[in-house]
């Protein structure tokens, strides 16, 4: 049975930057819940980061940028929390590789997990089309990562990686 690495809000547990959770309401995402795919992981919390935090955001790039040194991760008051995100962003690939994740289904938007776009780096709201730290260390490795927006497609390829 395939396993999906799943953002730790998105599976409902309060670890959001806010101290809030984004649960995913739907039949699939229960259907693998109850099957036990789901193995739930937040990268923030677990490089380093508390419940709540300050906001951060991607300054000078995305996260592949991130990983390749030329962007940082601040908080609104220009703290540097970049070793704390590549932490968590590790730690979530050894989390991936270890239960046999070949895939991901990570929280859009977020620094660390966004799969499409990130918020700009200016603190306004604006976002920005790019990944999150986490998002650019899976992909890099092979895995396939989703938002939650994308769980049809997840359902796909399940379908395809157990056929």
């Amino acid at each position: 049975m395939e396993r999906i690495l799943v953002s730790s809000c998105l599976a409902g547990r309060p670890v959001r930057y806010d101290g809030a959770a984004k649960p995913v309401a739907g039949d699939l995402f229960e259907r693998w819940r109850a099957e036990g795919r789901l193995v739930p992981f937040c990268p923030e919390v677990s490089g380093g980061l508390p419940v709540p935090r300050p906001p951060a955001e991607i300054v000078g790039g995305d996260g592949g940028d991130v990983l390749d040194g030329t962007a940082r991760i601040l908080t609104r008051t220009g703290a540097d929390v970049t070793g704390e995100f590549l932490r968590g962003a590790r730690l979530a690939l050894e989390t991936a590789q270890r239960s046999g994740a070949r895939l991901a289904l990570l929280k859009e938007g977020s620094p660390s997990c966004g799969s499409h776009r990130i918020y700009d780096g200016t603190f306004t709201g604006g976002a920005a089309p790019g990944t999150g730290v986490t998002t650019a260390l899976l992909r890099r490795s092979g895995i396939r990562v989703f938002s939650e927006d994308d769980l049809d497609a997840v359902q796909a390829l399940l379908t395809d990686l157990e056929s």
